[in-house]
């Protein structure tokens, strides 16, 4: 008898070593002889349900474990692993009575508690799981699980900071603890603190160089610290691990992408998507680059089918949105961007690309409200502070646009961008001394068509027998507004070389203040040699231009003599009253469609007697003087005018120039010509605001809109002071 206990307790210890070691089927042979000896056995029979259990048996671990407690119903190791089964199986209302049973037979039986507060947790019982886990830890302070597993469910709560804490109390108990490591870094990732997120996942991976995700994840983080890198040899550490692995790839592309590198981009994201046909966010990656390559229709083809697939993929309804402005759908991307919203309402950047919509669009107050909205959300979003100072500022709102602008730039400091727009409002106030310095801002921005010299630039210092280029940087009427700086240049003792645009060379070749004048060319590279540079628009703020200072000796621009009697033989056959007119400017131009008006807004004009009507109208406007309004008199000169010498020669043969802000008008201005400008209720800022005379060209009258868009208040005005012109011409010549 004697013996057979010894061979029970023997193989019994056998048992538990080999159950130890995993070898589970040897284990599980030995327990069932066990219990063929001795039936009642309890403990083989608790150990064979927790090896069922491990096995993945559920039905049999649960048989077993039942049975241990019936035979020893305070067996409270056989009812927490009855729990553990339970819970496996789905079945969490019992399991929660199981481990109750456990606490209640012993209250500080620490794991029970654990396990409780993990089948809260996956009820959705968030408040009962925690005080689980802080009744766990308060029993057992330094219990690394304890705090790991609060911190999932303050992680759950959305109680990101406190899920931190419990992460990082973990890993200071079990520096090896490598979910905590990585569930650290992912809520660090979340919360945009990718510089932590990398060293947490750095940490985790040392202790498990193989994990696959985690190498991804870290790729991810390092992607959003455009560190491109290391974030590229992240995704292709996680693909030689899982070459199957389609995020991966989908990752790797769209980092290849930052990286221009498009080609092998699009490699890794169809790749992506063969692996995954119905991957979303690779076929949203796949839009991007087509966006980024112009091919519109392919990127909104990619867009809609990653909608297709997930209806509720707020970025891709907000990408189709970019790609349908871009192809000039206005109303389907405002469309797309709701959608966005709807789907994410703390969509920021939906909001401030709705936004930017809405205001090309010139529905203001609906812009005005997205970029208010957009920065509500993201408090620190310098690009929607900007957009909503210019959306403020087309509605003459200057100084809330300022405020808007400095906060952009309090942010931002070096946009560009931000500063420009800001010394457009200060200086359209009359505010010179604030608005040149910012003016400067306009060489940093990527529209800048200036040179970059490996000369100096120059800052007004007396240039003693230097050779200096000054170079046109903007529109034709921009280069004929500021060539009157050129004689203060050339007053500085230097030589003055002026690049101009090539329509204006044969204009302004013998204006004052030029040594020597040369074309742009096509590589925008001067022919010309010189020690020192200057952008022609940086000139007022070196000289430091105020509206008292303002050089307005008019003309300072000559006509050729030649041409002028050449257009007079043209233009002087008859006694009537001979206006100019231009009504459109460079379409090109932002805001082209606000400073423009058409032909037809000059139809009120038409019966006034005695005027004859010239067109000096370019580009694709001038097609409307094919159905001119009726009863005007009108002359087409624009197949006549070859460059601005032409158009000069023929302004100086006229009485009157009535144009909308262009570089026509510039140049009546710069010639010595009356000249009516017509202007937007929001003009560019040399003319500043309220009043009817312009500090920079004495023969300029200024017709302003009371209300945006109203050319008709501005023609009344016009048409008025016309009657009034040609009357006091009249009595003149009488």
């Amino acid at each position: 008898m004697n013996q057979m206990v010894k061979d029970n307790k023997d193989m019994f210890q056998e048992a538990i070593k080999l159950h130890q070691d995993g070898e589970l089927t040897e284990a599980a042979n030995i327990y069932h002889m066990i219990l063929e000896r001795r039936p009642g056995h309890v403990d083989t029979i608790f150990l064979l349900g927790t090896l069922n259990f491990q096995q993945g048996n559920l039905d049999l671990a649960a048989t077993f474990l039942k049975k241990a407690i019936t035979l020893k119903p305070d067996h409270v190791a056989a009812r927490n692993n009855l729990g553990n089964v339970l819970q496996a199986q789905g079945k969490l209302s019992e399991a929660v009575a199981s481990f109750n049973k456990v606490i209640k037979l012993k209250p500080d039986y620490i794991e029970a508690r654990i396990n409780l507060g993990n089948v809260f947790q996956e009820q959705g019982k968030l408040d009962e799981a925690m005080e689980c886990y802080n009744l766990a830890i308060l029993l057992k302070p330094d219990y690394a699980e304890a705090h790991y597993n609060l911190g999932n469910a303050l992680r759950k709560k959305s109680m990101p900071e406190e899920a931190k804490a419990s992460y990082r109390q973990a890993v200071r108990l079990n520096s090896n603890y490598i979910d905590a490591h990585s569930n650290l870094a992912s809520i660090l990732q979340e919360q945009g603190k990718y510089g932590e997120a990398v060293i947490s996942y750095r940490r985790a991976l040392k202790l498990k160089p193989y994990h696959v995700e985690m190498h991804n994840n870290l790729g991810a983080a390092l992607k959003e610290r455009k560190e491109f890198d290391a974030a590229a040899a992240s995704f292709r550490r996680a693909i030689e691990l899982k070459p199957n692995y389609a995020e991966a790839h989908n990752n790797l592309g769209a980092v290849l992408k930052e990286q221009k590198k498009i080609d092998e981009a699009l490699k890794y994201i169809h790749h992506s998507i063969e692996l995954k046909p119905d991957y979303a966010e690779a076929h949203n990656n796949l839009g991007a680059i087509f966006q980024e390559q112009h091919k519109l229709d392919e990127a909104i083809a990619s867009y809609r089918q990653a909608i297709s697939i997930k209806p509720d993929y707020a970025e891709a309804h907000n990408n189709l949105g970019a790609a349908l402005k871009e192809q000039s759908k206005p109303d389907e991307a405002v469309s797309s961007y709701r959608q966005a919203i709807s789907i994410k309402p703390d969509y920021a950047e939906a909001y401030y690309n709705l936004g930017a919509v809405l205001q090309k669009q010139d529905t203001l107050d609906e812009a005005i409200a997205s970029y208010t909205k957009a920065i509500s959300l993201k408090t620190d979003y310098a690009d929607a502070y900007n957009n909503l100072g210019t959306a403020l500022h087309e509605q003459r709102k200057l100084n809330e646009a300022i405020k808007n602008y400095n906060r952009s730039v309090l942010l931002k400091p070096d946009y560009a961008k931000a500063h420009f727009n800001k010394s457009l409002a200060l200086l359209l106030t009359g505010n010179f001394k604030e608005g040149w310095p910012e003016y400067e801002w306009r060489l940093r921005s990527k529209n800048c068509t200036s040179h970059t010299f490996q000369q100096p630039q120059w800052d007004g210092a007396p240039l003693d027998g230097k050779s200096i280029l000054v170079h046109a940087e903007q529109g034709f009427g921009d280069t004929i507004q500021f060539v009157r700086y050129l004689p203060m240049v050339q007053a500085k003792g230097g030589h003055v070389i002026f690049e101009c645009q090539k329509n204006l060379f044969r204009l302004l070749k013998s204006c004052t203040g030029i040594d020597e004048i040369i074309g742009q060319g096509s590589t925008r590279t001067p022919v010309a040699q010189f020690d020192i540079h200057v952008p022609l628009l940086s000139l007022p703020g070196i000289f430091g231009a105020s509206l008292n200072t303002i050089p307005s000796n008019i003309p300072y621009i000559t006509v050729d003599s030649a041409l002028e009697t050449q257009w007079e033989k043209q233009l002087g056959h008859d006694n009537d009253f001979k206006i100019g007119i231009v009504w459109a400017g460079n379409p090109t131009h932002t805001y082209n469609h606000n400073r423009s008006c058409s032909l037809n807004d000059f139809a009120s004009l038409a019966d006034i007697p005695d005027l004859i009507f010239y067109s000096l109208q370019k580009g694709p406007a001038s097609a409307e003087i094919n159905d001119p309004p009726k009863g005007m008199k009108i002359i087409n000169l624009e197949d006549s005018l070859i460059d601005f010498a032409d158009t000069a020669a023929v302004i100086a043969n006229l009485d009157l120039l009535i144009s909308v802000d262009t570089s026509v008008a510039h140049l009546a201005g710069a010639i010595g010509k009356p000249v009516w400008n017509l202007l937007s209720f929001v003009p560019d800022w040399r003319w500043f605001l309220n009043r009817d005379e312009s500090p920079w060209y004495p023969n300029m009258r200024l017709f302003r809109q009371s209300r945006p868009n109203d050319w008709t208040g501005v023609f009344k005005q016009v048409k008025k002071a016309l009657i009034s012109e040609i009357s006091t011409a009249k009595i003149l010549q009488s």
